[in-house]
This record gives structure tokens, C-alpha cells and sequence, in this order.
């Protein structure tokens, strides 16, 4: 399927493959649009309503169509063309970004169209992500794949990083976020250009009858590899219960007395740590003891969210938040490397539905559930909170999955 070389890669390998390559733009683009679009949103919603609770349905608004899909999508997504798949949903993308922009022609002053097309950006996302994730593995080869992984961490934070920044000067420059979301739909566009040069290397797959039992052999999957299953819901609950991302525009706007600009950085931060960590572990991937950095690292963005809900400092701020994106980094890299790569390419799709679930639950749920207890007891108090139950969540899984702190490798072979 690829050609063979020396044992002793380069991280650089990963770059040699134009497949691969393409796919990487295909993302950049996307996650660059959806970032920059999340801080037009975002602030969007908060001027029309000054509520943080709107902010918490803005995340659970793009989860819920993830919770009432992912058995399809991962299905659809190991039965059709994965590449053609990936194309389609980001079309998808540049088709919600244009409604965004319909409503502000539209002379809209209400939150609940925004809701409307957010329900619809989370049912491509739904989709877009196993297939992605899905198509992965056929671009490059399984040696490589570590590197690759890494890699692509770095473009998707180098996008999380570009997208906030740009959309906040765009959004403080234009005075609103119309010309935020015309740009997020061409960006995705570009995407859809990359996606149809990918040419990727699929194996001949045995046709399975759809069935209840082949719709739900990711969850059994996960359910009896305790090592996948525990990393999954430690990242579930840490980032659940630690996220401070959706209360960005109250700090930015009545903590750190700052505009849509400081927004921008605020959304950045995380961005610019997890690229560093990505770009780092892509030179230096972990040789052993994973599992017990992860769980330091899980430990560690729980002590960093807390510095951020007590900061009153802009610069003290940015720097908790660039520590909390590098920390979760290092448990992104582990999980996405130890799915893919022991998950047959049949079920990847599956598989890779139930890890967006997960992940999905942890960001956009975790958004939910920082607007409502912000609304109960407060903004400050709400981050804290939410950094003592990751730290909890941390040494709880230390303890109920010791196969966590033994595991020593990223990998193992596929079946």
C-alpha cells in the first residue's frame, strides 16, 4: 500500500505523502473557519442576550445532534467513501457559515435562529469526524502513523490559534460578524477543493448486512479494552467538568475589561499551547509510561483552569490558558493514536463515531454545563469548581483504572 522505508523515520515522513498533505489543508481550513466562526458566535450571542447560560446553549446546541447520531454516522462512515464523506460535510460547514450570515442580512436580533443553524453545524460535525478520523489511517502508514498524528494535532491547533484571533479582529474591524462567517464559508470551501485531491489507499472491505449488532460494535469495542475505555472517559470528565472556554466572553468582557481582540487571544491561548505540545511530541514522541503522563497531564489542566477562574491579569490569564491547552494535548495525542491504530480499518468509523461522542460530550457538553452553573453560582466560582472535579476526576481514574498508569505504549496492532 506504501512504500517501504528505513526503520529510522523522521517525523518529516509523514509530510512526504500528498495525500496526507491534502488532508491536513482540508483540516486547517475547516478547523480555522469553525474556530474563528465560534468567536463571532459566541460574542455575537452574548451582546443580544448578556446571559451566560446562551453561552452554555451554543455548546449544547452543536452536542445534541452528535448524541442522536453517532451510531449512523459511524456507520455511513465505514459503508460509503470516506474521502467523498469528509468533502460533503465540509460543503456542509460552508453552508451553515452562509446562513450565520443570512440571518445578520436579515436584520435578526434574536438567539434562536443562531440555535437553529447550530443544530445544524453539530449534525455535519457528527458526521465529518468519524469519516475523518476514519480516513486517516489510509493515508500513511502505520510506522508513520505516531508522527502523523502529532502532526496533525499541530495543524488543528495551529487553526484553534488562527481562527480566534482572526475572527476577532475581523469581528472588532467590521463592527460585527458578517464578514467573520463570509470568510468561515470560503475557508471551508477551500477544504471541499482539498478533500477531492486526496487519492486514498483503501483496503477491500467485506460488505456487512446492516444489523443492531453492526451498528454497535464501536461501543462493545471500547467496552472491553479497559485501557481505551478508561482514556476516553477520563478525557470525557476532566475536560467535562475543567472547561472555561465557554465563559471566555464574560472574563474578556467583565473580569479582563477587554474587546472581541482579547477575545480572540483568550480563544487562542489554548490553541497556541496544544500546537507547542503537538509540534513537540511530533520530535519526541513518548517512548513509555504514557498512561502516567497522561494522568499528570489530565492533573495538571485541572491546576491550570483554576489559576485562570482566580486571574484578574490579562497576562497571567493567556499564560493559564496556553498550560491548559498544552496539558490536554498530551491526552488528545494518546487517545487519537491508541484508537486508530488498534481498531480494524472496518470499524474505524464506528469506533471513531463513539471517541467524537466522547469528545463532543467533553467540549460542547462541558460548555453546557459551565453557562448553567455560572448562572447558579457565578462565573469565578464556576471555573474553580471546575478545576477541583478534574483534579478529583484525575485521581479517582488513577485508581479505578491501573491499567491507565501501567500502559508504557501509545500503539498496538490492529486486529
Amino acid at each position: 500500500m506504501f512504500e517501504s522505508r528505513k526503520p529510522q523515520r523522521s517525523w518529516r515522513v509523514a509530510l512526504s505523502y500528498a495525500d496526507f498533505r491534502n488532508y491536513q489543508l482540508a483540516r486547517l481550513l475547516t478547523g480555522f473557519s469553525q474556530a474563528m466562526q465560534s468567536v463571532a458566535v459566541g460574542w455575537q450571542v452574548y451582546e443580544i442576550t448578556k446571559r451566560p447560560l446562551d453561552l452554555g446553549l451554543v455548546g449544547l446546541a452543536q452536542f445534541l445532534p452528535g448524541v442522536a447520531l453517532f451510531l449512523i454516522s459511524g456507520h455511513v462512515a465505514d459503508r460509503f467513501d470516506r474521502r467523498r464523506l469528509y468533502g460533503m460535510c465540509c460543503g456542509g460547514f460552508a453552508v451553515c457559515s452562509g446562513l450565520l450570515l443570512m440571518l445578520i442580512y436579515r436584520g435578526s436580533h434574536t438567539v434562536y435562529p443562531i440555535y437553529v443553524v447550530l443544530l445544524l453545524v453539530g449534525v455535519v460535525r457528527s458526521f465529518s469526524w468519524p469519516a475523518g478520523q476514519a480516513l486517516l489511517p489510509q493515508l500513511i502508514p502505520a510506522e508513520d502513523f505516531p508522527s502523523g498524528v502529532a502532526l496533525g494535532a499541530t495543524v488543528t491547533q495551529t487553526a484553534m490559534i488562527l481562527g480566534p484571533a482572526v475572527g476577532g479582529v475581523i469581528y472588532a474591524i467590521s463592527r460585527g460578524p458578517g464578514t467573520v462567517y463570509g470568510t468561515a464559508a470560503a475557508a471551508t470551501l477551500g477544504a471541499m477543493i482539498a478533500t477531492m485531491k486526496i487519492r486514498a489507499r483503501v483496503k477491500p472491505r467485506e460488505p456487512e448486512q446492516v444489523s443492531l449488532r453492526t451498528v454497535l460494535a464501536g461501543l462493545r469495542y471500547i467496552w472491553t479494552q479497559r485501557v481505551i475505555l478508561g482514556t476516553i472517559s477520563l478525557d470525557l470528565f476532566a475536560v467535562l467538568l475543567g472547561g472555561a472556554v465557554a465563559l471566555l466572553p464574560v472574563y474578556a468582557r467583565e473580569i479582563l475589561a477587554t474587546g472581541p481582540w482579547g477575545l480572540g487571544l483568550l480563544r487562542s491561548a489554548p490553541g497556541v499551547g496544544a500546537a507547542s505540545m503537538a509540534f513537540l511530541m511530533a520530535h519526541r514522541p513518548l517512548r513509555g509510561r504514557a498512561g502516567a503522563m497522561m494522568l499528570w497531564c489530565v492533573a495538571g489542566f485541572g491546576v491550570f483552569t483554576i489559576l485562570f477562574g482566580i486571574s484578574r491579569n490579562f497576562a497571567l490569564s493567556l499564560v493559564a490558558l496556553l498550560l491548559v491547552g498544552a496539558t490536554d494535548m498530551v491526552s488528545l495525542i494518546i487517545r487519537s493514536t491508541m484508537v486508530q491504530l488498534a481498531t480494524r480499518d472496518e470499524m474505524r468509523g464506528r469506533v471513531g463515531a463513539v471517541n467524537m461522542l466522547f469528545i463532543g460530550a467533553s467540549n460542547e457538553l462541558g460548555e453546557f454545563e459551565s453557562g448553567v452553573t455560572a448562572a447558579w453560582f457565578g462565573t469565578v466560582p464556576a471555573v474553580v469548581l471546575g478545576g477541583v472535579g478534574t483534579l478529583l476526576v484525575a485521581a479517582a481514574w488513577a485508581w479505578r483504572f491501573p491499567e491507565i498508569r501501567q500502559s508504557d505504549r501509545l500503539s498496538g496492532p490492529a486486529d
